[in-house]
């Protein structure tokens, strides 16, 4: 099998560059661990290899269990989940034990993150190759030549600051995001089985990729049509089939790893869904959850999981013609919108973006949408040091950071939207093409 020079160079000085990131700066992951920005109370790799880097009374002996003594604490039934700072999935537990321990011998878990982010990459270099973001089964956008290579893509996701800091970090985001670009390469290529499969991790994994099962199942029959309604039917079926066996599947083997125990649903999906865990993070809630009195928070808990899930709907009826737009908008909005954001899910999203390399001049914020993500970006790790360090700040600060940076996500996501639809709608109107368009 040939081998693409330009794809293995490009893996090449990826992996270079985070090598070198590791061995030459030993002390960075274990600072970029820390940062809010990046690790949150259910991704944070700290958290993840804290229960077995503590200490645990097992047979009345006081033991510190290290990473490769990890079983040893499941074969003495102690639960990870019994001190409420674990909120990952349970089979993140033996990964991370069959590697030696990280603290002092870190480079089989570096090379671990290292290749998830050459396989995400790759995922997205497939997704790249099948055009689906120019054309599809009833759209072919009037620009459809104006595209950047597989690599160039590949590119602006492997070196891109967010995905590099996300990977020196080690959150445990970085398999979520693998699975969720696995299963949209998949879809991209009419693959339903796999691709549900794929979904399905990232859903155990993380709990709210659930919401990206239509859009995916909408992408696979555009790129290999059903021949009538009821192959559409038996399709969408065995697509929810795989979907729902093999996250069940996830669960149960979950439920035997943990000594027959579902105490890691509440304490893994419980938290995401009731957020108990007010963490600071890049997100909207954990603020507004501080300030709100207890008897309202079951309803604005309901409420923003409403707003996020009401999007999944209207934005598969409106763009129905480009499936593959959904999802990356979608993983746009869940970049905003979810509880636990973090840079992790804007690199996601800013990775699925330059397949739309053709709508660029159609946006019309560009400019400023970009200052105001770099503004945040510079002074959110400076408004969080006054706070807690220096103590010259209160919460206020931080919150009025995210906020920025929330803001200047959502100018990206609307505009790109925009752009979208300015595409749909000059490919309808011909005549109308270069022509300004004013909201009324």
């Amino acid at each position: 099998m040939a081998i693409d020079r330009r794809k293995a160079v490009l893996f090449g000085a990826a992996v270079a560059v985070r090598l070198l990131l590791f061995t030459a700066f030993p002390s960075l992951p274990v600072l970029l661990t820390g940062r809010v920005e990046i690790s949150t109370p259910v991704t944070s790799f700290k958290r993840c290899i804290d229960p077995i880097l503590a200490f645990a009374e097992v047979d009345g002996v006081l033991t510190r269990a290290t990473v490769q003594e990890g079983l040893f604490l499941y074969t003495h039934n102690v639960s990870p989940y019994d001190g409420g700072v674990f909120h990952q999935a349970p089979l993140f537990l033996p990964l991370f034990a069959l590697l030696p321990n990280p603290m002092t011998h870190p480079f089989a878990t570096n090379m671990l993150y290292i290749a998830i982010d050459l396989l995400s990459a790759s995922s997205l270099m497939q997704i790249a190759e099948t055009g689906a973001s120019v054309s599809s089964r009833l759209f072919v956008s009037a620009r459809k030549d104006v595209r950047w290579t597989s690599v160039a893509i590949g590119a602006a996701f492997l070196f891109n600051p967010f995905t590099i800091a996300t990977c020196i970090a080690r959150p445990t985001s970085v398999f979520t995001n693998c699975a969720i670009l696995t299963a949209v390469a998949k879809a991209a290529t009419g693959d339903i089985v796999p691709s549900m499969l794929a979904l399905a991790l990232s859903s155990y994994l993380s709990l709210y990729p659930v919401l990206l099962t239509l859009p995916l199942i909408l992408l696979s029959h555009d790129q290999r049509p059903p021949a009538n309604l009821k192959t559409i039917a038996q399709t969408t079926t065995t697509a929810l089939s795989t979907f729902v066996s093999a996250l069940t599947g996830l669960i149960c083997l979950s439920y035997f790893l943990t000594g027959r125990s579902w105490e890691f649903i509440s304490s893994t999906y419980g938290v995401q869904l009731l957020l108990p865990d007010l963490t600071p993070n890049v997100g909207l809630w954990w603020y507004f959850f501080i300030e709100m009195f207890d008897s309202f928070r079951e309803f604005f808990l309901g409420v923003f999981w409403l707003h996020l899930a009401g999007y999944v709907g209207g934005l598969s009826v409106k763009l129905r013609n480009q499936p593959l737009f959904i999802t990356t908008c979608l993983l746009g909005i869940f970049a905003i919108f979810k509880p636990y954001p973090s840079i992790s899910d804007t690199s996601l999203y800013l990775a699925l973006l330059p397949l739309y390399r053709h709508v660029f001049p159609l946006m019309r914020y560009t400019f400023f949408a970009t200052s105001v993500i770099l503004y945040a970006t510079l002074l959110g790790p400076a408004f969080y040091y006054l706070w807690i360090y220096a103590g010259s700040g209160n919460a206020n600060f931080f919150y009025a950071i995210t906020l920025v940076w929330s803001l200047g996500l959502t100018v990206v996501v609307a505009d790109s939207l925009f752009a979208i639809l300015r595409d749909e709608w000059e490919v309808e109107r011909p005549e109308m093409k270069g022509k300004e368009v004013r909201q009324i």
